[in-house]
């Protein structure tokens, strides 16, 4: 302190700062860069085009407009129908689980266990359980459903397998928010001749408000940006039905060489996703006024 004085703190600062510019910021202007840019890494010179890369997006007969909306259409609909599930079902299990009872540390771990592991070995695991042919779920049902290659068992088990492997960690995250809330109003909610219901709605929920602004944000950002799931078990199947948006600026940055429409796409999907954060955040605050 006597050496560097108001600079220590920022001296401790330094090498998190250093890592989250690399790490963080640098990409972030590298891909707007990119995104202004005909990037082709075939190519010797990379053309300045402006904005043409974002007005595409937006053009009905430029090259990339109906593969660009229809992944996403595919993200709009697994969005949808797995963020009611991931927000509400996590909820349920934590409320059962925040209950005392017999073997309780264990239940608690049990449903978290999937979460830990990796997306790769949750896509090829499901990939072989959902095979029409050899897959085990199948054989448990006595059926010949093709659950990867046709519409919509292929939106049920993507929304499926997500749910089982994420719904976990918000449940966790539901817990904590739980046993932050004094038991004093749920005693004196009690007193007052409230029932489980009116206890739920006017303890439970304002007292989780936080949790649910969290866990909801999250979880919309998490599901607009899947790809593991569609890449490994339905491989965008049936058809193009269910390529993410991020699955196909995967494919279109690496797997066709053009860096500068995929940053561009990039680009298009985070503000996007800002203004529904900014959405939910002001819905949230509404709700607390």
């Amino acid at each position: 302190m006597r050496a560097h004085g108001r600079a220590t703190p920022y001296l401790f600062l330094l090498p998190y700062l250093v890592i989250f510019g690399v790490f963080g910021l640098l990409p972030v202007f590298l891909g707007v860069w990119l995104s202004l840019h005909q990037w082709d890494f075939q190519l010797p010179n990379k053309p300045f085009v402006g904005i043409d890369n974002y007005t595409e997006l937006f053009t009905s007969d430029s090259l990339v407009f109906e593969d660009w909306w229809n992944s996403v259409r595919a993200t709009g609909i697994f969005t949808v129908a797995s963020v009611p599930l991931l927000v509400l079902i996590p909820l349920g299990m934590a409320l059962l689980l925040n209950r005392s009872f017999p073997g309780r540390t264990f239940f608690r771990a049990v449903y978290f266990a999937p979460y830990v592991l990796g997306v790769a070995v949750i896509g090829l695991l499901w990939r072989f359980l959902l095979d029409a042919n050899l897959g085990f779920v199948n054989h448990l049902l006595g059926t010949e459903t093709a659950w990867v290659t046709s519409t919509p068992w292929a939106w049920v088990s993507l929304v499926g397998v997500t749910v089982w492997w994420t719904c976990g960690f918000n449940a966790v995250i539901y817990l904590a928010g739980l046993q932050d809330i004094p038991r004093e109003l749920y005693e004196a909610a009690t007193v007052d001749g409230a029932d489980a219901w009116q206890r739920f709605r006017n303890v439970t929920l304002p007292g989780l408000r936080p949790v649910l602004l969290f866990v909801v944000t999250t979880t919309i950002l998490a599901s607009a940006n899947m790809f593991g799931q569609s890449y490994l078990i339905t491989q965008g199947a049936p058809g193009e039905e269910t390529r993410t948006v991020v699955m196909y600026i995967v494919e279109r940055g690496i797997g066709q060489n053009d860096a500068g429409r995929a940053a561009a796409m990039s680009v298009t999907l985070t503000l996007m996703l800002i203004l529904v954060s900014l959405a939910n955040f002001r819905i949230f605050r509404y709700r607390e006024d």
